[in-house]
């Protein structure tokens, strides 16, 4: 008998999914079918469009794994504080001029900081760094509303930069070497503290961000409905939502492509293979893996203007990005396009967990979770991940 199952064990294992599969499915149906169709085609919706903002989160937090093997936990935290800093860019009405400079000149003596001491004091290079200083400090300090938007996008993106170049230098470089642990820890403390920071400089209290005002102007309906008494209902789509779709995919979209067909793309993605081959042949990768926590932190900024402007700002927003966390395993931890499917899905199973277990936290504690689980248990390194072999 024992020969039977280790012989056969496979088989055996792949027979005990199926019946798994068979019985959740038996389950299911005659709840689903409790549901008018008309509310299963906008659960649908929206948990693709859900699904879309954390697809962006995980891009984030995949693009700090595939570039140093670190596990980011902060990257809440990161959304959180930058899209205060554009809360903070876009309802002033004026920036103070010492505040531009100083903005400026910091980020980027940040960046250039990066590279090494000859660089940085060459006369090209401090040429090029005061005109960068100059043209960004002019943008930032122009009043009036019309200039809203430049000086939204300008002062969040240095602000959003300075955050990932800070976190590299001052708590992930000096780690460099030491046991993984300890820089998933680190991690974590650092989610701690810009979370008190943020409590600190903005307060509590949610925050409105209207950055979708101008959907009214155009004579977009907020929100959209579409006539489907056939199907048992109107089907609503929150116009936010749409629209934060459509600007994280483009966002993906545009990455996607920087990482392939760029100078830096293939540089990161060298460096992602192999840090100690590529420092060998002679890539800077120090300046890599600071552009790296640059890259995830502008988009974390992005993730969170999204999530900010489709409903508001909230010392709450990392407790949404726990919820990408499933989708970056589900779909490879080193995988880009893992991120995206891992994402949709994620959205999906949470908004049909939150239609047909009603009144209960099904779609935000369990079913995420439990997905990820059984895809784990299936394929241990995601539906895109690559296995590793190491040889001795």
């Amino acid at each position: 008998m024992t020969t039977f199952f280790e012989t056969n064990k496979r088989y055996l294992t792949w027979a005990v999914y199926l019946v798994a599969a068979v019985l959740v499915v038996a389950w299911l149906v005659p709840i689903i079918g409790t549901q008018r169709p008309s509310r299963l085609i906008q659960s649908t919706i929206i948990g693709l469009l859900v699904g879309g903002v954390y697809a962006l989160i995980a891009l984030g937090i995949v693009v700090i794994n595939k570039a140093s093997g670190v596990f980011n936990f902060a990257h809440g935290g990161m959304m959180l504080v930058s899209s205060m800093i554009f809360y903070s860019f876009f309802t002033a009405t004026i920036i103070a001029v010492p505040v531009a400079v100083a903005l400026s000149a910091v980020v980027v003596v940040m960046i250039i900081g990066t590279g090494r001491l000859r660089d940085l004091l060459s006369p090209r290079t401090a040429l090029l760094a005061l005109g960068a200083v100059i043209v960004l400090s002019v943008m930032l300090a122009i009043p009036g509303k019309e200039w809203q938007w430049p000086r939204a996008l300008i002062g969040a993106a240095l602000g959003a930069a300075l955050i990932g170049l800070v976190i590299e230098r001052i708590a992930i470089r000096p780690l460099i070497g030491q046991p993984l642990f300890t820089s998933v820890l680190v991690t974590l403390a650092v989610a701690e503290l810009l979370l008190g920071f943020t409590n600190l400089i903005w307060g509590s209290i949610e925050l409105p961000l209207p950055i979708f005002d101008w959907l009214t102007s155009l004579g977009i309906p907020r929100p959209i409905r579409i006539n489907a008494e056939a199907l048992g209902g109107n089907i609503i789509v929150s116009t936010e939502k749409l629209v934060a779709f459509a600007i994280g995919l483009v966002t993906f979209i545009g990455f996607v492509l920087f990482f392939q067909f760029t100078r830096v793309g293939l540089a990161m993605r060298a460096t992602s293979e192999n840090q100690k081959l590529a420092q060998a042949v002679g890539m800077r990768v120090r300046i890599i893996l600071a552009t790296a926590w640059a890259i995830a932190s502008v988009l974390a900024l992005n993730a969170g203007a999204l999530i900010g402007g489709s409903s508001s700002l909230s010392l709450n927003m990392p407790g949404t990005a726990l919820l990408a966390f499933p989708a970056v395993l589900l779909g490879g931890l080193e995988s880009i396009s893992g991120a995206f499917v891992g994402g949709l899905v994620i959205g999906l199973v949470q908004e049909w967990a939150n239609l047909l277990f009603p009144g209960t936290e099904a779609g935000t504690l369990l079913a995420p979770y439990l997905t990820l689980m059984i895809v784990l248990v299936i394929k241990p390194d995601g539906l895109f991940g690559q296995k590793r072999i190491e040889r001795i």
